[in-house]
């Protein structure tokens, strides 16, 4: 792999995951079920896509707030270098507890917790007033905080005076597609590179197919900007204009897939960073995210080159 281009900044949710499993049927209200699994770690898209680029070595850094509790202090500790610019807010942390289902699906609970309070003026205090070359900042679970919502486009504008590249995966909307759409296509006009689950690209764009939802995106998006699609099992799929990317997954005895599309997504941008065509940085994301949820503990694969003689 070539050396890394410039940075690789996460802004999003870094909060705590309990997970849990395998559960085969949905309980009955007001009963008890055992479950021979369970981890509590650190979680959140951006934190799930932070750890894997820290295994990877590449050049980053995580944007983020923390909970006013002990949880808030156990996340920060996982993030040494960044996390002494973290707000600090005055709600407890954020936990999500994920069910595992038998099969590999999941369901996901959320606390509102202290993602409520993470602003756009947050991410810019902790970000460089420009942008150096090649650096990447990707805007990740942005539903889970309301304030990113609300001031998301201004925060999309002020980025891109700085000279940024933008990538945006937005996690789920708890209030529906349907009211996202159209925050989302305001959005789309700064992005570089826009990262979704096959489930989430069809539903932002009210359309059937694939082919037909990348039409959509890539008419929304910047010029020569990419839309990337986790397809899970069957790997992944881009688009950029006329060109087309597609990687099948490994066959892999899966362990544990959560946050297996966060660590796809640093894998992909690591390959964007380190100068890597369409094709390769999206097979390395692939591979990335086919190790990880296949290993326990988790295991990313071969670190990159040491580029922190250059870091910011």
């Amino acid at each position: 792999m070539r050396v890394q281009s410039g940075t690789i900044y996460v802004a999003g949710n870094v909060n705590v995951d309990l997970i849990l499993g395998p559960l085969a049927q949905w309980p009955r209200v007001g009963t008890e079920t055992l479950l021979p699994h369970y981890e509590l770690r650190v979680g959140g898209q951006a934190g799930n896509s932070g750890l894997a680029l820290a295994a990877l070595g590449a050049q980053h850094r995580v944007i983020a707030n923390m909970g006013d509790d002990a949880l808030g202090r156990w996340l920060r500790d996982a993030f040494p270098e960044a996390s002494p610019a973290w707000a600090r807010a005055s709600a407890p942390t954020t936990v999500t507890v994920g069910l595992v289902h038998t099969g590999g699906e999941r369901t996901f609970f959320t606390s509102t917790g202290h993602l409520a309070e993470f602003s756009p003026g947050q991410v810019l205090s902790q970000l460089p007033a420009r942008a150096r070359r090649g650096d990447i900042v990707l805007l990740c679970g942005v539903f889970l905080s309301p304030l990113l919502v609300a001031g998301g486009l201004a925060l999309c504008e002020q980025l891109a005076q700085r000279a940024y590249a933008l990538a945006l995966d937005t996690g789920w909307p708890d209030r529906g597609w349907e009211s996202a759409r159209a925050t989302v296509a305001r959005w789309l006009p700064f992005m570089e590179h826009v990262l979704l689950n096959e489930l989430e690209t069809l539903a932002l764009s009210d359309m059937p197919d694939l082919n037909r939802a990348a039409a959509w995106f890539l008419a929304h998006m910047r010029p020569g900007a990419r839309l990337v699609v986790k397809c899970g099992p069957e790997g992944a799929r881009a688009w950029c204009g006329i060109e087309r990317a597609r990687c099948a997954a490994p066959a892999v005895q899966v362990i544990d897939t959560v946050g297996a599309g966060d660590i796809f997504n640093a894998g992909y941008l690591l390959g964007i960073a380190s100068g890597q065509s369409l094709e390769d940085s999206v097979r390395l994301g692939v591979e990335i995210a086919s190790k990880a949820i296949s290993t326990s503990p988790r295991s990313y694969g071969a670190r990159v080159p040491d580029t922190s003689h250059s870091k910011s």
